[in-house]
């Protein structure tokens, strides 16, 4: 009995990234045997925007990914590419918390595919202010696990409005972050520094992870060829409502089903939730909750 190869077996893929994210992405897609990274050293990804601000990123999340990995595929000559971007603010379901939303964007042009993967999950984003490195910087660098995660000082109301002052990224000794305090606060008109957590993947363990994670994902799917044509990438496409009220039974606007599809022929499929949930909150019914 033989075994027909994956149709991306042995390929090359094309990575621009000056954040270390193939880390994570390179032993996930090494799981389809023989794909490997090349990594476009010449994208300068920062063109596209900087956490920090000082290049404002211009499109959305995953336009921005799909530009980055089109970047790659330029860069390196390549048919294949991937490419990552990631958004960070409150949890939609519970703003108390800070979220990351990761995207990773993948390339085929000889299939003409563009398959994009998404996650949302739970970060160590945040901020505080601070005039010199006390007790309560303190209890925030713990809470934001500083040491193996970085911070970015900056001043926090620049005397001039036209020049923000210096902005220290990478930070990850104490004694870095108390010169980097005093330096931005003196440079700012209410005498305080920014303390901000540095969102960079290479600097941030916890959106590495995160990132990984989604990356086994887009390698699942990838590895996922189409019952019908044999096109990698066979996943979700759409989702169903009508999840029925845990109180009414009547159908809502929650997740039923998901719709597994094909980017190069017609072939769908429905599947049911992966949580195995089978019905809903009433909190969620229009019928119990108007």
């Amino acid at each position: 009995m033989t075994t027909t190869a994956h149709p991306y077996a042995d390929a090359r893929v094309a990575l621009a990234t000056r954040h270390a994210k193939e880390r994570v992405l390179g032993p996930a897609l090494a799981r389809i045997p023989g794909l490997r990274l090349v990594l476009a050293d010449d994208v300068d990804t920062d063109e596209l925007g900087t956490f920090t601000g000082e290049v404002p990123r211009a499109a959305s999340p995953s336009v921005t990914a799909v530009r980055k990995a089109r970047l790659g595929l330029r860069s390196t000559g390549l048919g294949l590419a991937v490419a990552s971007e990631g958004s960070f603010g409150p949890h939609p379901m519970a703003p108390m918390l800070s979220a990351g939303d990761e995207i990773l964007a993948f390339l085929d042009t000889t299939r003409d595919l563009c398959i994009v993967e998404r996650r949302l999950g739970l970060t160590n984003f945040a901020h505080t202010t601070a005039r010199r490195l006390d007790e309560t910087t303190e209890a925030f660098l713990g809470r934001t696990g500083f040491g193996p995660h970085a911070m970015i000082v900056r001043p926090h109301t620049p005397i001039d409005p036209q020049d923000p002052g210096p902005i220290s990224k990478g930070i990850r000794t104490r004694a870095e972050l108390a010169a980097a305090i005093n330096e931005c606060a003196l440079r700012s008109a209410d005498g305080l520094a920014r303390l901000e957590t540095d969102m960079r993947a290479h600097l941030n363990p916890t959106r590495m992870r995160e990132i990984g994670l989604l990356a086994d994902r887009l390698t699942d799917r990838l590895a996922t060829l189409c019952p019908a044509c044999g096109t990698p990438g066979y996943g979700q496409v759409d989702r169903e409502p009508g999840l029925p009220c845990d109180s009414c039974s009547e159908p809502t606007s929650q997740t039923l089903a998901v719709i597994h599809g094909c980017q190069r022929c017609p072939h769908r499929s429905s599947h049911p939730r992966d949580d195995g949930r089978v019905s809903t909150d009433p909190t969620f019914c229009d019928g119990c909750n108007p």
